[in-house]
């Protein structure tokens, strides 16, 4: 059997054993299952991955292309991956959270994206609504019996305040199939999604009222798994204390350059009195001044379509790269996904080509008080909101995606690479301030790398979080009075960095191996005698799609 065909069968193997990344990634034949939550899935799971990684790595030898050989090694560190999440993280036995994206995931791309006509997507819906009781029994099933770890408490109690989001995507989906027309469709869905709302309801009863007060597991990996999650997760060549050791330099450098912006800036925002001796007083104060220009919590969404708007043509006045077509849409973040607050792209799978991405904005929760409220809009102000349309949208993850989707390798458009992606939009956002975005407001390039600080903040916490011993004190003071952070962004920060571990690390991981491209680039652009342009440079980073960065060092400079 050739290369192609033998990644291909793999594909098809994968996607089958994984229905939902199967629909994530617009491959549809199994849009109508779940996987295999028993045991025997499990170990029929791991049979195939490795089965799939000894084909493929005894390619390895073979006379391969050098495209053949770099999507071979993509593809086998994705299995090996796959193998260890199965075998030996095994979330899916202590942090019931892992239901709750599973079958939000599940679902909502078949509500949202119109890869097909609705009467198809729904009639899939239908089909997984009718098996979630089942499979909600299942999960129950192995969160009864976990395995060393035993059930994350604060996994359980998130899940408490999430799951209900599931249900709600099942109500959606009987409201998209009335709004069809079709009473034969809205017949075949009523049921499922009566059925299925019940026993999300039964689920969430469960695990409030049972699981969540005999959960005594605690939200930390621990150093050894955390470093194996590490090398598997973000695939790179730096470890967890190497990237530490760099965010604790970064962090020194780019507070002095935002204490040297808040001086000059005194005057102009906080007042004619000297600012004080202390540097993180004049930091906040200036800040502070800079916070109380934000929308309204009902103007969010205005804003940043203006905003975007505004960003595309300064991005064509200086010729920075090609824009893209694909639709975009900025919308409120579904409820299941408000778990992680703030702001994120959603996009189609790289196999949906052509449909909307959404730059989703998690809205201010109906039940925080006024001053939470007015927290949460002060961090995510005029100009925070307009760093994040950035990083989220144009020139960010929307046109990286969008780019990638072009790709005419399935496996790097495929399984994509966190670090490349979050990477990507905290390098061009930089980028963007360097070509002289927003040059005639100083206070956006204070809020700049208040942004950025924030990435370094992500890396240092998730490493102490789970690598160590990081209590809810030192990372908020971590966060707010030495990363110049709202309390509410904090807060919810913290809690993220409990439900993830190493994605949090991607952000400044990640721009630190885009910006050592770009030195790359520029230092080969001289020897050749020529000028450094940033278009042909980021779009040659962009060509590839969403592949761990080595490779596109790999790719572009052969090492």
């Amino acid at each position: 059997m050739d290369v192609r065909a033998l990644v291909e069968e793999t594909l098809d193997g994968y996607f089958g054993h994984y229905p939902v990344a199967a629909t994530e990634a617009g491959n549809h034949t199994h849009d109508d299952r779940w996987p295999d939550l028993t045991d025997a899935g499990r170990s029929a799971r791991l049979a195939f991955l490795a089965d799939a990684e000894a084909r493929l790595a005894g390619l390895e030898s073979a006379g391969l292309t050098r495209d053949e050989a770099i999507d071979l090694r993509i593809l086998l560190a994705y299995l090996r991956a796959a193998q260890f999440n199965e075998a030996t993280l095994q979330e899916d036995r202590w942090s019931p959270m892992s239901y709750v994206y599973l079958f939000g995931n599940g679902l909502f791309p078949l509500i949202a994206r119109p890869f097909a006509p609705p009467a198809v997507r729904l009639r899939s819906v239908a089909a997984r609504l009718r098996a979630l009781p089942a499979a909600l029994e299942l999960a129950r099933a192995a969160l009864e019996h976990p395995g060393e770890r035993p059930v994350s408490a604060f996994h359980a109690e998130r899940a408490v305040a999430t799951m209900p989001g599931v249900a709600d995507l099942a109500r959606t989906a009987l409201a998209e199939a009335q709004a069809t027309g079709d009473p034969d469709l809205v017949d075949e869905l009523r049921p499922a999604v009566e059925a299925a709302v019940g026993a999300v309801e039964a689920h969430t009863a469960w695990l409030r009222d049972d699981l969540l007060p005999r959960a005594t597991g605690g939200f930390r990996l621990g150093a050894e798994l955390y470093e194996q999650k590490f090398r598997h997760a973000l695939k790179s060549d730096r470890t967890p204390e190497d990237l530490k050791t760099r965010a604790a330099q970064a962090f020194i450098e780019v507070r002095a350059e935002m204490v040297r912006l808040a001086r000059d800036l005194w005057s102009d925002w906080v007042g004619s009195e000297p600012p004080p001796a202390d540097d993180g007083t004049v930091v906040r104060g200036v800040l502070d001044a800079i916070a109380t220009d934000h929308p309204r919590a009902d103007e969010l969404l205005d804003f940043c379509r203006a905003e975007n708007a505004r960003i595309e043509a300064f991005i064509g006045e200086r010729d920075l790269l090609g824009l893209t077509d694909e639709p975009l849409e900025i919308v409120w973040t579904p409820q299941f996904l408000r778990a992680f607050g703030g702001a994120m792209l959603i996009p189609p799978g790289p196999l949906d080509r052509g449909l909307s991405s959404f730059f989703a904005i998690t809205p201010t929760p109906d039940e925080w008080s006024d001053v939470q409220k007015e927290s949460y809009l002060r961090e995510d102000n005029a100009r925070m909101l307009r760093l994040l349309t950035i990083h989220e949208a144009v020139p960010g993850h929307y046109t990286q995606l969008a780019y990638s989707n072009r790709s005419t390798s399935p496996v790097r458009a495929i399984f994509q690479s966190g670090v490349f992606a979050e990477g990507w939009a905290v390098y061009v956002t930089q980028v963007m301030m360097d070509i002289g975005y927003g040059s005639d407001d100083s206070a956006l390039m204070l809020v700049h790398w208040k942004f950025y600080l924030r990435s370094i903040t992500n890396a240092l916490m998730d490493i102490g979080i789970h690598a160590g011993q990081m209590e809810r004190e030192e990372a908020m003071r971590l966060m707010v009075e030495d990363g110049f952070q709202e309390e509410a962004e904090a807060a919810n920060k913290w809690d993220r960095a409990r439900l993830s571990s190493t994605q949090l690390c991607e952000y400044f991981l990640g721009s630190v191996e885009m910006h050592d491209l770009e030195a790359t680039a520029r230092k080969a652009t001289a020897s050749d005698g020529g000028e450094f342009r940033y278009r042909p440079f980021l779009e040659s980073v962009l060509a590839h799609g969403t592949p761990p960065t080595p490779i596109i060092r790999e790719i572009l400079f052969g090492s």
